[in-house]
């Protein structure tokens, strides 16, 4: 196919772009950065320099490339964590799914394009009542945390757009990404023991190595009809199952535990609920559908051979 890939140099994006050419795929491959355009070129893809909110230019490219479809893995996340502040530091990343989506979308109409990909989450929005382990017909968080709730928003309006669209629109709800490029920045606060387990650690997370999340993506391409698809591993975890496992494979002490009412001073209602409330994810349909084939099945093989460190 002819892919259009809205997203190139992220630590999905560039993966997933390794995969789309050896796969034999003709990939357009966007960058903000014209400094990065070299390095899409070596991979085999033709680089485009384009702002993701420009959609006068993201028209354009998109009509020069005429692809099939089109990937959207568009984010900008910069600096630090900061989940007590989470809206402000995903504020870049939540107009990329709002505006973003919306440019992207409409240049498809425009070029008659037949299959749209977009990168959504599961994770922390997660409705947290019921089972430990949602599918896609779960519902999203009714009641986030209120430095969430601009980033709920902009995740629900990216799906419903998405699958609205008149083509063959597919929602990807990756979990928690690790790998190069993803996790450097946790590898570093686990080490320094700044990544406590809060409360009971009883939270479920669901994780997905950066290469099966690529891995995924190009099978929905493929193979996905149109709707969501939660892309995670076989195996959804207690924070306090995973977090020290995740410092034993990073060669770091054991995390330090704090009371609830502690973490919510020091990280934030967000940290508390995610780590003593969340849900994972099935990834059941994927593998029913889209026959999707894990290098990293689990989080335990995952942590031990493809962390960064």
């Amino acid at each position: 196919m002819r892919i259009f890939l809205a997203g190139a140099t992220g630590a999905i994006g560039r993966p997933l772009l390794r995969q789309l050419v050896h796969r034999g795929h003709k990939v357009t491959a966007t960058t903000r950065s014209a400094a990065k355009a070299d390095e899409l070129r070596r991979i085999g893809a033709a680089p485009a320099v384009v702002d993701g909110l420009d959609g006068a230019a993201v028209a354009r490219v998109v009509a020069e490339a005429q692809p099939d479809a089109i990937v959207h893995q568009m984010t900008a996340l910069n600096g630090r964590s900061d989940l007590k502040r989470f809206d402000r530091w995903f504020a870049a990343t939540n107009a990329l799914r709002t505006q973003g989506t919306d440019n992207l979308l409409a240049a498809a109409r425009a070029a008659g394009v037949e299959c749209f990909v977009a990168q959504s989450f599961t994770g922390w929005n997660n409705i947290r009542e019921g089972g430990p382990v949602k599918t896609e017909d779960d519902a999203l968080d009714p009641h986030p945390a209120k430095a969430q709730t601009e980033s709920l928003a902009a995740i629900r309006y990216l799906e419903q757009a998405v699958l609205e669209a008149p083509l063959r629109g597919i929602v990807l709800r990756f979990g928690a990404f690790y790998g190069p490029g993803a996790s450097e920045d946790m590898v570093e606060l686990v080490r320094k023991r700044m990544f406590p387990i809060l409360g009971s650690g009883a939270g479920v997370w669901s994780w997905i190595h950066v290469d099966d999340a690529a891995a995924a993506t190009v099978a929905a391409l493929e193979r996905g009809s149109r709707g969501i698809y939660n892309i995670v591993d076989d195996e959804p975890a207690k924070v306090a199952d995973w977090l020290p496992y995740f410092a034993a494979a990073v060669g770091a002490k054991p995390p330090l535990r704090l009371p609830a009412w502690l973490g919510r001073l020091v990280a934030g209602e967000v940290a508390v609920r995610w780590m003593t409330q969340g849900r994972g994810a099935s990834n059941a349909k994927a593998k029913g559908e889209l026959g999707l084939q894990l290098q990293n099945p689990t989080w335990r093989e995952g942590f031990r051979r493809g962390l960064p460190i």
